[in-house]
């Protein structure tokens, strides 16, 4: 089956072992008449589908708007999205009930994100024997995966334990990881946005992409130096807006590369010993997440892949965040966020898990403002896109996981009803969510996990 967003022309810039990838040039995709359109013809973007995770739950009284409908007010959570309210559904009471212990005793923050995008409660476990379902990341990516570079992409901020015990006696397997492959595989997130990097612009192997990068350290060089002849050959046979398009895309991922070599340079010289002491000495948890994003967006906008995760940080992160402020808070939060969210209804304590769940809030935002930056066609990189943001638990002071915390950004190419906050009503599993995502993905399953129905009411289209 031929692949309707290929290029017929190419896809690549080429140069000294390096491929870079293209962004989507309009002037080059196929013409397709849309359904019910009376004359002409359309430039149609594939969707793209994310998932960002937060970890601990959420100071719900401080996330959930009051009213339902478009005319909703933001509360004090969602007030970074004020620029983007019109891109968002807020959806309330959806639920992640194998996430609670059904028997199993305690390992809630496993539980949740093992199941948050499986529906499947997962086996409690601290050996090899790990069992949970595959992820409705994965479901897509097995489907349409074939048609870009990468399957998909996972990322996080978190490193992590790959093996032992973790939370009560399940596997660490389970709790720094929510993308799974299969009921026993998960897909083991990228932490280092050099390795991310690499992917995205590496050669068509290891050894390639390893050869390539000795090319340019060794010449100091950036991979833009290596395809800008390929680029300004491509870049005269194309029109003004692509034009433009090119220049802007060479320019952002030369500016990627930059502050990646920038974190970088202060610990390459030191010994391996002390390489990560002085890594953990300056760590900037803002920077390492926007770098992350920067690569999710310039992925997307690449056909790179159009299936993404991103653990912002993993279930049961006791991190402190110094540049978390707020009135009365300017120094910011330094406890660690796992002890607050068991807050015991201290109201300092929630306080500080909603100025927690507010700065996370504005990584979001970041994401959403640069996926909306990128225009494609009359749109932009966000319209034709879903980004789900939030996590398996909602009070993280007894690990419950109903009424999640939920914000879903974007049209999905127009089948999302966006501008509105919808409450259920009743709990609804939230993956009746994960299926009405999928159908717009041109993936449908019958069944993930706990489902027993879509989720129409917030999509158009579906």
């Amino acid at each position: 089956m031929s692949n309707p967003w290929q290029l017929p022309r190419r896809k690549f810039l080429r140069g000294l072992g390096t491929v870079m990838a293209l962004p989507l040039f309009e002037s080059l995709l196929p013409a397709t008449r849309l359904l019910g359109a009376t004359a002409g013809a359309a430039k149609v973007f594939p969707t793209r589908m994310a998932f960002i995770y937060i970890p601990n739950g959420a100071n719900m009284d401080y996330w959930t708007p009051t009213t339902t409908g478009p005319n909703f007010e933001l509360p004090y959570t969602l007030q970074p999205l004020a620029a983007f309210k019109k891109d968002i559904t807020v959806i309330s009471s959806l639920d992640n009930n194998n996430a609670n212990e059904l028997g199993d005793g305690g390992g809630g923050h496993a539980r949740a994100s093992a199941s948050y995008l499986t529906g499947v409660h997962p086996r409690k476990t601290n050996g090899a024997d790990i069992k949970a379902g595959i992820s409705v990341d994965q479901i897509a990516a097995e489907r349409i995966g074939d048609q870009t570079k990468l399957p998909s992409l996972e990322l996080s901020c978190d490193h992590g334990q790959r093996a032992g015990s973790c939370d009560s006696g399940y596997s660490c397997a389970y709790q720094f990881n929510i993308s799974w492959k299969s009921d026993s595989m998960p897909m083991n997130p990228e932490v280092d946005p050099r390795q991310a990097f690499e992917r995205l612009f590496g050669g068509a192997n290891d050894a390639a992409t390893k050869e390539a990068r000795a090319k340019r350290q060794l010449y100091n060089k950036s991979v833009v130096d290596f395809v800008l002849d390929d680029a300004n050959q491509l870049g005269r046979t194309l029109g003004g807006n692509d034009q433009r398009k090119l220049d802007e895309y060479i320019s952002a991922v030369r500016d990627l590369e930059r502050r990646i070599e920038s974190s970088e340079k202060f610990i390459i010289d030191l010994p391996p010993e002390q390489r990560q002491l002085k890594m953990l000495a300056d760590y900037n948890f803002e920077d390492h997440a926007h770098l992350m994003m920067d690569i999710m967006v310039l992925a997307f906008q690449t056909d790179a892949t159009r299936v993404s995760t991103f653990i912002l940080g993993h279930d049961g992160s006791n991190r402190p965040y110094p540049k978390a402020t707020a009135q009365g808070f300017e120094s910011g939060i330094s406890e660690g966020h796992h002890d607050l969210s068991h807050h015991n209804n201290n109201p300092e304590k929630l306080t500080k898990l909603a100025i927690i769940n507010r700065y996370h809030m504005t990584q979001y935002a970041y994401f959403l403002e640069k996926m909306k930056s990128v225009k494609e066609g009359d749109g932009t990189l966000l319209d034709n896109s879903m980004v789900l943001y939030g996590g398996g638990l909602s009070d993280g002071n007894h690990h419950t996981p109903e009424n999640l915390p939920m914000v879903l950004a974007g049209r999905g190419g127009g089948a999302i009803a966006a501008g509105q906050h919808i409450h259920m009503g009743e709990l609804t599993p939230i993956t009746n969510l994960y299926r009405s995502m999928l159908d717009v993905m041109g993936t449908p399953t019958e069944k993930i996990g706990d489902s027993n129905g879509k989720l129409d009411v917030a999509f158009s289209k579906a």
